[in-house]
């Protein structure tokens, strides 16, 4: 009974979040200046015209036209491009790109955080630790756009030993798919790096004057065995909510280093709808960005509880 409970709390919380997102972004859109109708046909007639920005739902209120769009998104209708075609394809094709930018750039991430924060933390104070804090606090500070076209001109041009921009799915080779997503992700990596080994690092350095460490230290344990097991797991729990409510930067940032890297993403997509106008394809795209956000906090947060289940008896 509570799971079901708390099942249809979850599901009410993100269906509220996706609601809220893109029936403010209707709003927002439906603010921008001039007539669509004049940018779709500057010669139509006035009759034409009111045509079609009844079709677009541009003649009605703003719940009345968020209705239509929802009502369709039910049905299975995503929307239509004002200048032709569907939206459903254009997703099928722009999601897989983004989804592994952000996949990958969260492994690299971890990867590379976890161990330097554990390091950081068991030598405090060493020229180690002062030497990771002030290079990543250095690279985190540059824009990571700023980070994305220095890579490519360096190592994609000067150097050429990896494409300066490009994609290709995995099914048309795995390698070249990894070789043109190296300087994207490395791009992205950098902020969460460092914002994951700083967390971490302060968060361990707290776990490690707990008096539970000093019992396991009196009982004879070795120093890895204490971090790894004793420290690290409980560290974690911090760290992971970092990475979950960090996806919305993450996402953010994929939208414009797609755009670096010429990545037929999300980003890309987005960009060109509002470059356009294409009401109805920017609203669709929205509630997927917020779609992949909260189902990613959703599966963390369940995690959480998996890796210190004292969380959950708090949570109750």
């Amino acid at each position: 009974m509570k799971k079901a409970q708390s099942l249809l709390i979850r599901f009410s919380q993100v269906a509220l979040v996706l609601l809220g997102a893109t029936f403010l972004v209707s709003i927002l859109i439906r603010q921008l200046p001039g007539d669509v109708s004049l940018l779709i046909n500057p010669v139509a007639s006035e009759a034409e015209r009111a045509s079609l920005r009844h079709e677009l739902g541009l003649d009605r209120n703003y719940f009345s036209a968020y209705w239509m769009w929802l009502s369709r998104m039910f049905q299975g209708d995503f929307g239509f491009f004002i200048f032709g075609g569907k939206v459903l394809p254009v997703l099928k094709t722009a999601i897989p790109p983004t989804l592994q930018l952000i996949f990958y750039t969260q492994i690299v991430a971890l990867t590379v955080a976890v161990p330097l924060g554990v390091t950081s933390a068991y030598k405090q104070g060493t020229r180690f630790d002062r030497f990771t804090s002030t290079t990543l606090f250095s690279l985190s500070s540059i824009p990571n756009f700023g980070i994305g076209l220095i890579l490519s001109l360096i190592i994609g041009v000067k150097i050429g030993i990896l494409p300066p921009s490009g994609y290709k799915p995995i099914s048309e080779g795995l390698i070249d798919h990894f070789r043109l997503m190296v300087l994207p992700v490395l791009t992205l990596a950098i902020a969460p790096i460092s914002t994951y080994t700083r967390l971490l690092r302060a968060e361990m350095i707290g776990a490690l004057r707990e008096d539970y460490v000093l019992l396991a230290l009196s009982k004879g344990l070795s120093d890895r065995r204490i971090l790894l097991r004793h420290v690290l797991r409980p560290s974690c729990t911090t760290l992971m909510t970092s990475a979950a409510l960090s996806m919305g930067g993450l996402i953010g940032g994929a939208l414009v280093i797609e755009i670096i890297f010429v990545i037929p993403g999300m980003g890309t997509q987005l960009a060109k709808a509002i470059g356009m106008r294409e009401f109805l394809a920017i609203q669709t795209y929205v509630a997927f960005i917020a779609l992949f956000y909260i189902t990613f906090n959703s599966i963390i947060d369940v995690l959480i509880g998996v890796v210190d289940p004292r969380t959950r008896s708090r949570r109750a």
